[in-house]
């Protein structure tokens, strides 16, 4: 009977790391801890009223770090800086397009998609087939998007959200919740699929946890890590323009604080930086819990440069402690 119960207890203890250990589960702490000391430190913070509100900002982050998500899990250091540009592209082309009207919300959605997933696939092509490393192909593209973003706009707004967008984004759609919010639930619900329940899925994962032997296995690795970057530019773009919705208007550089924000989200939720481990469940939560953060330091009157640092400091802290617990696979 002891030697059973030690058995069952070290089952049970076993079975409570694994659970501590949960990246999921750390995030919802996060959030639940950091609504709390939020509440104390602004009364009101944790209502009901301002989670809608986070919520919102969560989605647009969210969306973006999606298409982040799978290049992350590709493997291979797949990191995409390049979204920030495309959302901008995305805010502006779309805004332009629509010019305030609601007719042509869908010429604007489809122009925003074929010119997010045509720089996704420029930044794949780039990765795979001339063997650009990651970090240099998508920081390289993000460059030529800026740049061509100052030269058409010079800084200044332009372009219109539609009235029917606007309120997609910002008001109440179906069951009290804006139409932003079914939309990120809607891409959770597509990339859970996706990932878990289709051979695309199961070939990004084999992939990410080992690359050779996927090739060796027959899985066409560079189209797949191709369509996993056309993926993301065109997640950034349906970002963008929700962004458009949610501001009204467009500005050149109004994507530049996605490109950092998506990758700690993704890594808060738990994807290895390595490839091949995680999901967007994880992600979803550390969007939330990113926002969140950044909404206490705005309570907190901390400027835009300290919350930068803070976002740099936690990437680092996250590089580091994932480099340290797994090896970056070639």
């Amino acid at each position: 009977m002891t030697m059973m119960s030690h058995k069952n207890t070290a089952i049970a203890n076993n079975a409570l790391v694994v659970w501590a250990k949960n990246p999921l589960l750390i995030a919802l702490l996060l959030i639940i801890a950091l609504l709390a000391v939020g509440n104390f430190l602004s009364p009101g913070f944790a209502s009901l009223d301002q989670i809608l509100r986070l919520s919102i900002v969560a989605a647009l982050l969210g969306i973006v770090a999606a298409g982040q998500n799978l290049v992350i899990l590709g493997g291979r250091e797949g990191i995409d800086l390049s979204v920030g540009g495309v959302v901008s592209l995305a805010a502006v082309l779309a805004g332009n397009v629509m010019d305030g009207s609601n007719a042509n919300i869908i010429p604007a959605i489809l122009t925003c998609l074929a010119a997010g997933g045509f720089i996704g696939l420029l930044n794949g092509v780039g990765i795979t087939i001339f063997g650009i490393p990651p970090l240099v192909m998508t920081l390289g593209m993000l460059g030529v998007l800026q740049g061509l973003l100052v030269v058409i706009r010079n800084g200044i707004p332009s372009g219109l959200s539609a009235p029917a967008l606007a309120s997609f984004v910002t008001q109440p759609f179906l069951l009290g919740l804006p139409g932003i919010i079914w939309l990120w639930l809607g891409v959770g619900v597509l990339m859970a699929f996706m990932l878990t329940r289709t051979s695309f899925g199961y070939r990004i994962y084999a992939i990410g946890s080992n690359e050779n032997a996927a090739f060796m296995a027959g899985i066409p690795v560079k189209t797949i890590r191709i369509l996993l970057f056309a993926f993301s530019g065109m997640f950034a773009a349906v970002a963008g323009i929700c962004i458009l919705g949610y501001s009204g208007s467009s500005f050149a550089n109004v994507g530049d604080r996605y490109m950092l924000s998506s990758i700690i989200a993704v890594v808060l939720g738990g994807t290895a930086l390595a490839g091949g481990t995680g999901a967007y469940t994880g992600t979803m939560a550390g969007a939330f819990l990113l926002v969140l953060m950044q909404s206490i330091l705005t309570t907190l009157n901390m400027g835009e440069a300290g919350r930068q640092i803070i976002f740099g400091s936690t990437l680092l802290i996250l590089l580091l402690f994932y480099g340290r617990s797994k090896a970056l696979r070639g």
